[in-house]
């Protein structure tokens, strides 16, 4: 996965009014934190955190943070946990980094990509997306970005699960087999559309009965 850099001081203020303050000079207050690292309170620039939450999914890159501790400099790799965002005001009020060793496993969720067309689809159907996110564990180098999906041989009624799809050697679904992730679904279109061609080869059918059984009384 792609790995990004951004610089991060530690702050060592966390009420309201500092938060504030750091807001209004371009910085977001953050935490770092991890199965072998105690929370640590960071401010991280706003620039920077708006670059990561435009570009990727939260948890699908690394994130190599430069923490600056009063001229102590250390490196954390980590991913994005969390971000609190105010739509209305476009502005990120606090991210949660969690930091990672590339020689452990690790559960992430990644985005599902759907490609090709559903012969169903074609027919009238709807193609319906049951899972957008799909949770995968194993070494980080190893861990994809996406999860990409064919879905060109779904007919009318016809489903995609987690059994059906192959991960590269070490990494697994968290996920049972049976679990949907997209679904071709019968619309009134296609019910009718169904419904007609089932009348017209009926009644094709009875034509030919009915010819067939007029030839065989002129022979008479």
């Amino acid at each position: 996965m792609e790995t990004i850099m951004i610089d991060a001081q530690v702050r060592k203020e966390s009420k309201k009014g500092p938060a504030r303050r750091l807001r209004a000079q371009g910085y977001a207050p953050a935490v770092v934190y991890g199965a072998q690292r105690e929370p640590v309170m960071l401010s991280v620039g706003l620039s920077d955190l708006k670059r990561i939450f435009e570009k990727v999914q939260k948890e699908t890159v690394f994130i190599k943070l430069n923490i600056d501790d009063g001229g102590k400099k250390t490196e954390s790799l980590s991913i994005l946990k969390d971000i609190q965002a105010n739509a209305l005001k476009r502005t990120v009020d606090h991210a949660d980094f969690y930091e990672i060793s590339m020689n452990k496993p690790l559960t992430i969720e990644v985005p599902v990509l759907l490609t090709g067309k559903a012969p169903g689809v074609e027919k009238g159907g709807e193609l319906i997306t049951m899972k957008r996110e799909l949770k995968v564990s194993g070494l980080p180098a190893d861990l994809p970005e996406t999860v990409e999906i064919d879905v060109s041989h779904l007919d009318l009624q016809e489903s995609v699960r987690i059994g059906d799809i192959k991960l590269k050697d070490g990494i697994s679904f968290v996920d049972g087999d049976d679990v949907v992730i997209a679904h071709v679904g019968i619309t009134r279109a296609a019910m009718a559309a169904a419904g007609a061609a089932a009348l017209t080869a009926k009644a094709e059918t009875e034509e030919v009965e009915v010819s067939g059984s007029e030839e065989a009384g002129g022979e008479e």
